[in-house]
């Protein structure tokens, strides 16, 4: 073989050697780089899967529809609260308001029918009212509203519904957490006159009470006080001239002149609360008895402490 041909067969050789270890050590390294992006991809996409998706705020329309009558409207804008808030944004919309003046005009032509109103509100809300949830609170700020349009209490009914679906906005606004239904009443319902008569001898036999420290007032009702309110409120929207009477009483301690003074102040304050949450001022008559009418004894401090009250109940 001559050197000319050995030279080249070298050239050649080393052509092939250069090949296989370049495919052998390069394509490996490709590999793992594609395995290691694979791996990367696999986990960004898990990671992505683990964040809660973002849920839609609840938009609910004012709609209202009586099926055996002529009344149906659908509004795109409602009636508005805060979350824990039962006191519903104002202004309504002008469309919103004639919406309710036209429900009020409809029930008044045809008052064999009544209006329920069923408030929504979250289990994780703060309820700050007098009245047992959220719900039934924005129901009744609505019923004032209608009423104040020259609707009758006795064709609307209130509701309260926990529904934790009803999503708020980046705002913490709801939207529209009302629901509403026309009903045709039945005249003369003999089980509703006895079920209003045997609620108001049970808010008799058992009034609410609420208790001040000395030179105190101040309320924060219990789950069962604030049934009472609802329970007070429903009678006296049902039965003609029915009214709360709050009565305001103090310890001995002190003029009787002064007392009578600080127990008419504690059943004014106990009166603005109950407006406050949405029961009408008209519907309410205040007194002071000052430390007449004790129920405990005033030579003790515990027994004191129970005659200084507030008194509410029908009449």
């Amino acid at each position: 073989m001559s050197k000319k041909t050995g030279y080249l067969l070298g050239i050649l050789l080393t052509i092939i050697l250069g090949t296989i270890l370049y495919w052998f050590f390069c394509c490996n390294c490709d590999t793992g780089t594609a395995d290691a992006d694979a791996n990367s991809k696999a986990n960004t996409i898990e990671t992505k899967s683990e964040v809660p998706a973002k849920l839609d705020t609840t938009m609910n329309a004012f709609a209202i529809s009586d099926a055996n009558g002529n009344l149906s409207f659908d509004i795109n804008d409602n009636i508005n609260f805060k979350t824990s808030d039962y006191h519903y944004i104002e202004p309504l919309s002008v469309e919103v308001d004639n919406g309710l003046t036209k429900l009020v005009d409809y029930l008044g032509t045809n008052p064999d029918k009544s209006i329920d109103i069923t408030g929504h509100f979250r289990s994780d809300e703060t309820n700050t009212s007098a009245f047992p949830n959220l719900g039934l609170a924005r129901a009744n700020t609505v019923k004032n509203y209608l009423i104040s349009k020259g609707l009758s209490s006795k064709n609307i009914n209130t509701f309260g519904r926990l529904d934790d679906d009803f999503i708020a906005d980046s705002n913490a606004i709801l939207h529209g957490p009302l629901g509403y239904s026309i009903n045709t009443m039945t005249e003369g319902d003999s089980s509703e006159t006895d079920a209003l008569k045997a609620l108001g001898e049970t808010i008799k036999a058992d009034p609410l009470v609420l208790y001040f420290n000395t030179a105190e007032a101040s309320i924060n009702l219990t789950t069962a006080q604030r049934q009472k309110v609802a329970d007070m409120v429903r009678y006296t929207d049902k039965v003609d001239g029915a009214l709360l009477s709050v009565t305001g009483y103090t310890d001995s301690s002190g003029s009787r002149t002064t007392n009578v003074r600080l127990g008419q102040e504690r059943a004014d304050f106990a009166k603005s609360y109950l407006v406050e949450n949405g029961i009408a001022a008209n519907k309410i008559n205040t007194a002071s008895k000052g430390p007449d009418s004790p129920i405990a004894s005033n030579a003790t401090e515990e027994g004191k402490a129970k005659n200084r009250r507030v008194v509410v109940t029908i009449n």
